[in-house]
């Protein structure tokens, strides 16, 4: 067995011109474990801690900073995750190339958040380029908020016609020095609310997301390079 990293775009097919093209797009993954009473940063499904999430495409998770979105500058400046309090926020980062268009989102639940007193108020789960707070608006998706959530797979709002429109090309949110491409940042946010300001001790979360890099060399019948295909 052999592994290769390389940049992308990544097309397979047999038949690269004419109108019988049937190349496509090879479909990218990244996915993430996290046990928030794991609180020990470079171990296995480790979850984060008050005010830090994790890096989802590290092995095994490490310490992740959250980026304010950014799309015209090298500058990058760090968003406050709030500390535990009534609500408690734990989540992970992927970074993907900007542009991607985004094929499918999964939530698995594998232990529902629990306290050292009181029991769960709600839990949500927000996917968008930056951290968003309990019932903020989702650059990608949203569950509802779950107030009797169950272990499992957990299902999102329908998409808003701006959520699906932001699906076929992830935003700019992080722009590298020195020619380096352009990156997208996903975050996965979720948002525990027991509501009497009580001390996290468990909870085990699954994040997937499927995704498409598409080939910025084709172009489009109106913009250059007008399918130049190499």
């Amino acid at each position: 067995m052999g592994r290769s990293t390389f940049e992308g775009p990544v097309l397979a097919g047999d038949s690269r011109f004419g109108p019988f093209r049937n190349v496509g797009y090879m479909d990218l993954v990244q996915s993430v474990g996290m046990n928030i009473a794991q609180t020990t940063t470079n171990t296995a499904l480790y979850g984060g801690a008050s005010t830090i999430f994790v890096n989802g495409n590290t092995i095994p998770n490490t310490q992740a900073t959250v980026y304010t979105p950014n799309s015209v500058s090298t500058t990058l400046t760090a968003t406050t995750i709030p500390a535990d309090s009534a609500t408690v926020y734990r989540g992970a980062v992927m970074y993907i190339p900007a542009g991607s268009k985004i094929v499918d989102i999964f939530a698995d639940i594998g232990v529902i958040t629990s306290f050292t007193s009181g029991t769960l108020t709600s839990i949500q789960i927000n996917v968008s380029n930056n951290y968003v707070a309990a019932a903020g608006t989702c650059t990608y998706a949203q569950t509802g908020v779950l107030t009797s959530p169950a272990a499992g797979r957990q299902s999102f709002n329908a998409f808003t016609a701006t959520q699906f429109t932001n699906q076929q090309a992830t935003s700019t949110d992080i722009v590298q020095a020195n020619g380096q491409p352009n990156l997208s940042q996903v975050v996965f946010t979720i948002a525990s609310i027991n509501g009497t300001n009580v001390a996290v001790t468990g909870g085990t979360y699954y994040f997937t997301l499927r995704y498409i890099q598409p080939d910025g060399n084709i172009g489009t019948t109106t913009t250059y390079p007008y399918g130049n295909f190499d």
